[in-house]
């Protein structure tokens, strides 16, 4: 009987608008559960770019650590991104929030001309080659696309005009998707839900997280 899939879910801080999106992560961690797979929790042993109040939505003087933000999330399971040993599981999640674009990169304020942590970067780049399933959530594909877009894959933020534009800038097709839904990519191995990128409430979320999860199951349970 084949072993079930193992993920590394990767983070980028604790919150929406500093880290990653919390329902997304913790939605995504319990679709992997639902499905039988197995999964380890990683972020990038960094400053976050920002922090920021949740309820005020202000910028605040403090400075905080992404892995430790993170650790919030994993309950304290969690490993720096820089020991993720790529050979050791079958998929690669990255849940949205804007951690995505202002902590593993960027491109909140530089665009495509954005830079990219430089184990993230590797991480995906090592994915991609040895044919592991990579999912991605919410805004979290832009990365994505900056990264693998030369490979002509296919992925989805939801419908926003505007994201979608500078996407296929990086020779990536995006493809429009409901939030319930998921994006599959079969060729490139890549699967995309847009999360709150379009969904209104959270058992939206919920179901595309699911279907996310089972598809890249299927992916690799397939091939």
């Amino acid at each position: 009987m084949k072993q079930m899939p193992k993920f590394a879910v990767i983070l980028s801080g604790c919150g929406r608008a500093d880290g990653s999106e919390i329902h997304e992560a913790t939605l995504a961690l319990l679709a992997i559960d639902n499905n039988a797979c197995t999964y380890q929790i990683f972020a990038p042993d960094i400053m976050q770019a920002s922090t920021i109040n949740h309820l005020t939505s202000q910028e605040q003087k403090e400075k905080r650590n992404v892995l430790e933000e993170s650790a919030r999330i994993a309950r304290g399971n969690i490993s720096a991104l820089s020991s993720l040993n790529i050979n050791d599981f079958d998929c690669i999640l990255l849940p949205g929030g804007l951690g995505a674009i202002t902590n593993w990169c960027n491109f909140n304020s530089k665009g495509l001309e954005c830079d990219v942590n430089q184990n993230i970067q590797k991480v995906l780049e090592e994915a991609y080659k040895n044919k592991k399933v990579i999912g991605a959530m919410c805004i979290a594909p832009v990365l994505v696309a900056k990264v693998l877009g030369k490979n002509k894959i296919t992925l989805t933020i939801g419908n926003d005009k505007n994201v979608k534009e500078i996407i296929q800038e990086t020779g990536a097709i995006h493809e429009d998707t409901e939030a319930t839904l998921a994006c599959v990519d079969s060729k490139n191995l890549i699967v995309t839900t847009p999360a709150y990128m379009l969904a209104t409430s959270i058992k939206e979320v919920a179901t595309g997280a699911d279907n996310m999860v089972l598809a890249m199951k299927e992916l690799v349970t397939r091939s």
